[in-house]
């Protein structure tokens, strides 16, 4: 990937770091941002797409819950808060990331999970994004499907 676009995998790493931040002190997205200009990797990350997904999940936190919600096994607000963050992330990308295709927005989040997460959270989020994807792509799996 070039320099000048930045790395989404790192910008994606930065918005968990954000959102945890976010779900546990509440801080607005300015000092958000400001945190995760403040790290070291910021420079190599993608800040356009950073910007958007924290913008957006944040926006969109209510809906994204609500849609996350069908398919937890627990209420949301008993999720960790980076396994929480991760969903977050990973739901906003399946609903209005079209660019990104379903399975490389799922295969993000499970490296999230895998890198940050507890001891097999990468499989419940799979399992959760899997079935949100079946909502929110379903012309897409679909359509691969007759690939």
């Amino acid at each position: 990937m070039s320099k000048k676009r930045g790395n989404r995998r790192l910008s994606r790493e930065l918005a968990l770091r954000a959102l945890y931040q976010w779900r546990l002190t509440g801080d607005d997205l300015a000092r958000l941002l400001v945190q995760a200009e403040e790290a070291e990797e910021y420079a190599d990350a993608n800040v356009e797409f950073l910007k958007v997904l924290l913008e957006g999940v944040l926006a969109e936190a209510e809906a994204l819950n609500q849609a996350l919600a069908a398919h937890l096994d627990r209420p949301v607000d008993q999720l960790s808060p980076i396994e929480h963050g991760i969903l977050l992330i990973g739901a906003y990308e399946l609903s209005h990331s079209l660019d990104v295709p379903y399975k490389v927005a799922i295969n993000e989040a499970v490296n999230l999970a895998k890198a940050y997460g507890g001891t097999d959270g990468h499989k419940y989020v799979n399992g959760v994004l899997d079935k949100l994807a079946k909502d929110v792509r379903r012309i897409e799996i679909e359509a691969a499907a007759k690939a």
